[in-house]
């Protein structure tokens, strides 16, 4: 008998349904073998073929009755094909997610919706496909199953997204945010600790998926932990779990959140640990807080501002039209209260922010007494078009961009009582002009370039005005401090580079390497005010403070770059996908990161990497590097071997330098890697690299017996 493809294919998709029936019937009672377990992992990483295939096979079925289709074959036969592959992959697909769901960490409502519509996909659609041939399969009822299926399609979907990424996830982008509690009313825990876990840590600890047994939607859950023990003990940060595993390098498989998942930033991870500090109190407010407490400056940054006391003011209403046309999706508007003309303006969405945000504010410029800003990359020159706003009685500038400079157009605001500077690069000269403002109540300045003897001759001149200067540890318990920040985004330069490294905490001393080696708090260099780079370095620094954990090394790849070929060639050409804009790529001073997707990187599989290159006037060269990429998930691994080989023409090459590097260990993670040839000093007219890889990845990689592949996208000649 013979057998067909699509005999196969059709007995492989009864059977599916078959062990589909099995697995919904007898799940309670059969477990999932370890080794089935990568199976079920798939699940997410596949699913999207198949909806891709099953939503075109629906559109096409839907039309497929329709006079000028029913004759068509080709027609007929290409959607019988794509729907008979759609329902095969998705009933793979469930199996995988059926086998996923028996995991630990897998339950509620949310699951059993996604299983149950998920399953109803494939059936619904298996029976359309079996019952498409049938007299009594007419129009209606292919077009009623067409979009019962895609309706199913985009329930599962929801409800998928959901479970992944946490709820309204769809929407959450395009919301506006949701409007902050004020600072005079918040609960410590309530208010700043639960929104700190409800964005970066509910998707994965919920009701619905409590990975680790871990569930973190209230306090009570929080409290008990999960199955790696306590989530933190209460007063003592530097032994509990939580911290531990934020600490971790993003590339730790325990790292949380995940690296996939949006990060804490440096404040909140502080909130954490000082809440923790604190004994992880769940009634306190913040204002029960001393007033220069670091918990208290931090939170009251999150928050909004004090519940305003009702004044009277002396301008009219805005105009209602004006204020919505001025509302959109990076900015809100809204009344202090119903009755009142005063208003109150809040510009988020860093990524998307321009200075015609402010500038289009002005036709209500009388009517706005508070004005939110935080985070924004807002720079001195727009404090200008601020200055304006005559009304307003409080600005929120923390961590943007403004240096100082135009700190002096906001001494015309006769009502201005709170102004937050907090994380910002202002110093004491341009501050102080400041003070002696009359109608100025409250100054913020932690994390700014003053130190506490400036905050101090600042608060002399103005007894009567409430300077918050920022951190204060009181040496009960360490708590770990963040990485050091670096000056300038330059990573390529021709002679010399001048670095500054910086950090939010006063009182750190910072300590750093060039060669590679990692810092230690005695006996590398300490940094004072500058770091001049003349070579081609690996930067490695590190913060230390009496009472607190040191830093985890922040580490800087820096190229010097003094020579460009006059031509370019490759000798053997890299995989098509990954050629990009060819050998221009290699000497464009644009450095990649690790998605091989941006047109940024050369790839080379089946051919080893062999580029030519021409100087007219010859050079004298005494060093070759290459950034690499180093990704083993990905098969990339960095080169076997490569060779430089130069001389004054094509025929008189003469090998100068070789490198090998070893096989990579199973654990290693993602790097971007230079490689260094250096040599003696060599004149040199022609330049020759090959980088060969390796041919047979090993047996404990998945792709094992595979070749590797080579990415590479900068060569430095100096």
């Amino acid at each position: 008998m013979r057998i067909t493809l699509k005999g196969f294919t059709e007995n492989a998709l009864f059977a599916l349904n078959i062990f589909i029936v099995f697995l919904l019937v007898f799940g309670d009672k059969i477990s999932v073998p370890y080794w089935l377990q990568p199976l079920g992992r798939l699940h997410p990483m596949i699913l999207h073929f198949p909806i891709v295939l099953l939503l075109l096979a629906m559109l096409l079925e839907f039309f497929r009755f329709k006079e000028a289709y029913t004759g068509e074959k080709l027609y007929q036969n290409f959607t019988t094909g794509l729907l008979l592959t759609g329902v095969l992959l998705s009933a793979v697909t469930v199996v995988m997610g059926l086998f996923l769901s028996k995991e630990e960490g897998y339950s509620g409502d949310t699951l059993q919706w996604h299983k149950w519509t998920g399953v109803s996909i494939v059936f619904i659609s298996s029976i359309i496909y079996w019952s498409r041939n049938s007299s009594w399969y007419k129009a209606p009822v292919a077009k009623a199953g067409a979009v019962i299926t895609i309706l199913c399609l985009i329930v599962t979907g929801h409800y998928g997204a959901t479970l992944t990424h946490g709820d309204n996830f769809v929407l959450a982008a395009v919301m506006p945010e949701k409007e902050n509690v004020p600072v005079d009313k918040a609960v410590i825990f309530d208010d700043v600790i639960m929104p700190i876990f409800n964005e970066k840590c509910l998707s994965c600890h919920n009701l619905e998926k409590a990975k680790g047994s871990l569930i973190l939607a209230d306090a009570k859950s929080m409290f008990k932990g999960g199955k790696n023990g306590k989530l933190f003990v209460p007063g003592k940060p530097e032994i509990s779990l939580l911290l531990e595993r934020i600490h971790l390098p993003a590339d730790d498989k325990k790292h949380m959140p995940p690296k996939s998942k949006s990060q804490l930033t440096s404040e909140e991870i502080a909130i954490l640990a000082l809440w923790i500090k604190g004994n992880a109190d769940l009634k306190k407010k913040v204002l029960d807080l001393p007033k220069n407490d670091s918990l208290r400056v931090l939170s009251a940054s999150l928050l909004g501002p004090v519940t305003s006391v009702e004044e009277n003011y002396d301008f009219g209403a805005a105009d209602e039209a004006t204020v919505k046309k001025l509302n959109n999706n990076y900015r809100v508007i809204y009344a202090l209260d119903k009755i009142s003309p005063a208003l109150e303006v809040n510009v988020y969405n860093r990524s998307i922010y321009k200075p015609e945000a402010i500038k289009e504010l002005m036709p209500v410029k009388k009517q706005i007494v508070s004005l939110n800003l935080n985070n924004l990359p807002i720079k001195d020159e727009e404090l200008k078009t601020i200055g304006a706003f005559e009304n307003l009685r409080k600005i929120n500038l923390n961590f943007t961009d403004i240096k100082g400079d135009g700190l002096k157009y906001l001494k015309s605001l006769n009502h201005l009582n709170a102004l937050s500077l907090s994380g910002t690069k202002v110093n004491f000269n341009f501050v102080k002009q400041l003070v002696s403002m009359k109608s100025l109540k409250e100054l913020t300045l932690w994390n700014t370039g003053l130190n506490e003897g400036e905050i101090g001759q600042l608060q002399k001149m103005n007894k009567e005005l409430a300077i918050i200067g920022g951190f204060k540890d009181d040496g009960k318990s360490p708590v770990k401090l963040n990485q050091p920040r670096l000056s300038t985004d330059i990573s390529i330069f021709k002679n010399s580079l001048t670095l500054q490294v910086k950090h939010p905490v006063n009182g750190v001393q910072i300590r750093y390497t060039t060669d590679g080696s990692e810092p230690d708090s005695l006996k590398s260099p300490l940094y004072d005010k500058e770091i001049v780079i003349k070579e081609t370095t690996t930067l490695k620094a590190k913060a230390y403070k009496a009472g607190w954990y040191s830093s985890d090394a922040i580490v800087f790849n820096f190229y010097q770059s003094n020579y460009k070929p006059d031509s370019i060639a490759f000798l053997m050409q890299p995989n098509e996908k990954y050629r990009s804009d060819g050998t221009k790529i290699l000497v464009d001073n644009q450095l990649g990161d690790f998605d091989i997707n941006t047109g940024k990187w050369i790839g080379f599989r089946e051919n080893n990497m062999e580029t030519i290159m021409f100087f007219k006037q010859a050079i004298s060269l005494k060093s070759v590097t290459l950034n690499v990429m180093r990704q083993i998930s990905a098969y990339i691994l960095l080169p076997q071997e490569v060779e430089i080989w130069g001389g004054a023409d094509k025929k008189s090459l003469r090998l100068l330098k070789v490198i090998k590097n070893q096989m990579p260990l199973k654990d290693e993670g993602n790097a971007l890697v230079k490689l260094d040839a250096k040599f003696e000093p060599r004149s040199v007219s022609c330049l020759k690299i090959v980088g060969k890889n390796f041919k047979k990845l090993p047996q404990w990689h998945p792709g094992k017996g595979e070749p590797a592949w080579i990415f590479i996208d900068e060569v430095f000649l100096n």
